[in-house]
């Protein structure tokens, strides 16, 4: 099982989340490469300003993009809207601006490919963003907000948005309905993605009718791990939910996924394992 490290971190101010962003990558050691190409794959669900909650802060993804160009590698913002047009979904968000301020590039995860995916794996045939497959590490950006198909959105469920637009319409149609099924899916992909590292943004994250209509809802931290079903498990808890409603841990149990056993050991940082967060709505 993997490490999650929590950071207490109340407010957006920049300084501060450069600290906590810098402090979770030297906390498990990322380093980059002279000339790496590092996609920064954001939660860009539709366009919305900041103060909505619904997709990862600027404020996050400009301290995680500096990271990667003070170690010599070249970040690119990119995700693929299920809802929005890209450029007006990623203006509305502040990340072009982020972009634009930084020089680099943000763009739309287009041009699908075949992912490589694990013998086992439940799905056969997954075509995700070349752009993905093209990246030397992969920075995984996510949100912390309930979801109301999936009970819950955070690592592993973010990473969906490698897959082009209009073949995620084609997964909601035909597995979408069940959502285990559809939990194995969010496992085929993220095995096949395998990000280097995932950073949670969750200051102000959201609960209730999730991933886009809900309430702000102020949790006050950062997460960090390599293993993003670990942080997931763990919030799972933290928040209040249930693990038998949680279609991403159904799907890891029958796997027999030893993530699901969750080990006190594994915590790190400024919160315990203990950590509940009082009054999140969930939805049924």
């Amino acid at each position: 099982m993997g490490k999650v490290l929590f950071i207490s971190q109340d407010n957006y101010n920049q300084n501060e989340i450069d600290n906590a962003v810098s402090r979770a990558f030297n906390h498990f050691g990322i380093s980059f490469n002279n000339g790496e190409k590092v996609l920064l794959k954001v939660n860009l669900v539709a366009g919305h300003e900041p103060e909505r909650r619904v997709s990862t802060d600027p404020a996050v993804v400009r301290a995680a993009a500096k990271f990667v160009l003070e170690h010599g590698a070249t970040p690119l913002i990119a995700d693929s809207p299920g809802i929005d047009n890209f450029n007006n979904a990623a203006e509305k968000a502040g990340l072009l601006s982020v972009a634009r301020e930084l020089g680099i590039e943000c763009h739309e995860l287009t041009d699908p490919v075949d992912l490589p995916v694990a013998s086992d794996a439940d799905f056969k045939k997954i075509q995700v963003s070349k752009f993905v497959l093209e990246a030397d590490k992969i920075i995984n950006l996510a949100k912390l907000k309930t979801h109301g198909q999936m009970y819950l959105t955070m690592g592993v469920k973010n990473l969906f948005g490698c897959v082009p637009g209009r073949l995620k319409a084609g997964w909601h149609y035909n597995v979408g309905l069940n959502r285990e099924k559809f939990a194995g899916l969010l496992l085929d992909i993220y095995n096949g993605v395998k990000p280097t590292f995932t950073i949670l943004d969750g200051v102000i994250g959201m609960h209730g009718d999730g991933p886009t209509s809900g309430t702000p809802y102020k949790f006050g931290i950062i997460g960090a791990c390599v293993d993003a079903l670990s942080m997931d498990f763990w919030l799972c808890k933290m928040l209040g939910a249930k693990f038998e409603d949680y279609p991403l841990y159904l799907a890891a149990k029958k796997r027999n996924y030893p993530q699901c056993e969750l080990n006190p050991a594994d915590i790190e940082g400024d919160v315990t394992s203990e950590k509940i967060f009082e009054g999140v709505n969930i939805p049924k």
